[in-house]
């Protein structure tokens, strides 16, 4: 088997491409996967070498392990360049930290992921950057907002609980068009860049949390930051001054859920729709948030931006009591409860948007129920939450 080309490798789908990327047989010894590396030491030959500081020279700047995913996930993405950290979160503040400076005005989604909006309103508020929320349907319209000091404008589409869809393209070229240097952050965990390729649509730095659909199994925790070539060089230099290093075995195991990540997001996206249609159809259930259905309010922004979607969605439920939704959901057998999604197996949480929205009133209806499906059986799925049902119906 001999090395692949850089005109091969640039003509490959994203399924074959997730299979080669990030690894060389050639140079691991025939081996097909990239071997783990773990250490802090890192010998130099000579003082030439020791003193040029370049390549592997000391366990934070990385390892061949490190390496390997960061330039897969980078060309995955389209970006200039990959940093990997030990979290999702970890990703999101490693991005913002990278740009703001006291006195930055930074503009966030009203419907972004509740740590980040945390780590805004406490550490960032700390160091004197000030942080407004937005409709997240404001689309080009943000260009209203934005102040002489705005150096950011982040993202989420759609949003991980109440999953409103975002004009990506129209605020990127709203906030590009500004007088100053604005980057444009998304968080794009729920899509992936198979789904939505976010450097493509105008998005400086992309978000993941790879804890999720990199993943696969709920096995570890995970970050990635990829940027485009004006951006990546200033989150490259932060990053390497904090060093907040991933775990080698987290980065391995993300490598090898790599290979088989589109597979399972298409299974995912099939059995979310199938559960999402059926329980539209269930006299419980007021209505089903999944931009991927044509009467979501973003469908048509998720059909001409994206190409799939993924296993997460959200219901909304006929005004019931909290006891009867407790009761509905302290029986499931299937469905776990848990803070976590992108996994092999389903998970299902009650949530509430109300108290913390602050550009936006949250009135859905009435209770609502976050929903990831994993990889078992539909009708036994279906059972497990028809049971439920009925148990919330008899509370």
């Amino acid at each position: 088997m001999s090395k692949m080309s850089p005109a091969t490798r640039k003509s490959l789908k994203s399924r074959t491409r997730l299979v080669y990327a990030g690894r060389e047989p050639a140079d691991q010894h025939g081996f097909v996967n990239t071997p783990l590396y773990r250490g802090s030491t890192v010998l130099s030959p000579t003082v030439e070498h020791l003193y040029a500081r370049e390549g592997f020279i000391y366990g934070t700047r990385g390892s061949p392990t490190m390496r390997a995913l960061e330039e897969a996930w980078t060309e995955l993405s389209g970006a200039a360049g990959t940093i990997l950290l030990p979290s999702g979160l970890a990703a999101i503040a490693m991005a913002l930290l990278a740009v703001v400076k006291s006195g930055d005005d930074i503009l966030v989604t009203d419907s972004v992921y509740r740590p980040a909006r945390q780590f805004c309103d406490s550490v960032l508020k700390r160091m004197g950057v000030a942080t407004r929320y937005f409709d997240p349907g404001i689309g080009g319209a943000i260009a209203a907002m934005i102040r002489p000091n705005t150096c950011v404008v982040f993202t989420e589409s759609p949003g991980s609980q109440s999953f409103e869809m975002q004009d990506i393209p129209a605020i990127a070229a709203a906030a590009h068009a500004a007088a100053q240097d604005i980057c444009v952050m998304m968080d794009n965990t729920w899509a992936t860049p198979l789904l939505f390729p976010p450097h493509e649509r105008g998005v400086d730095m992309a978000i993941e949390a790879g804890t999720k659909y990199l993943s696969g199994h709920s096995d570890l925790l995970l970050g990635l930051v990829s940027a485009n070539a004006a951006w990546f060089p200033r989150l490259r230099d932060t990053f390497d001054a904090m060093a907040p290093c991933a775990g080698p075995e987290d980065v391995m195991l993300a490598l090898r859920g790599l290979r088989t990540m589109e597979l399972r997001l298409r299974e995912a996206e099939r059995q979310a729709l199938a559960m999402a249609l059926w329980l539209q159809d269930r006299p419980e259930v007021l209505r089903v948030l999944h931009p991927a259905l044509p009467g979501h309010p973003g469908h048509a922004i998720w059909k001409r931006d994206f190409s799939g979607s993924s296993g997460l969605f959200s219901i909304v439920l006929k005004p019931v009591a909290a006891h009867a939704v407790a009761a509905m959901l302290d029986g499931l057998e299937l469905f776990g409860m848990g803070y976590s999604w992108g996994g092999f197996e389903s998970l299902i949480i009650p949530f509430d948007c109300a108290g913390y929205r602050t550009a936006t009133a949250w009135k859905p209806g009435g209770p609502t129920l976050r929903l990831q499906i994993g990889l078992e059986d539909v009708e036994d799925l279906q059972a497990d939450l028809d049971r439920g049902f009925a148990r919330l119906r008899n509370a």
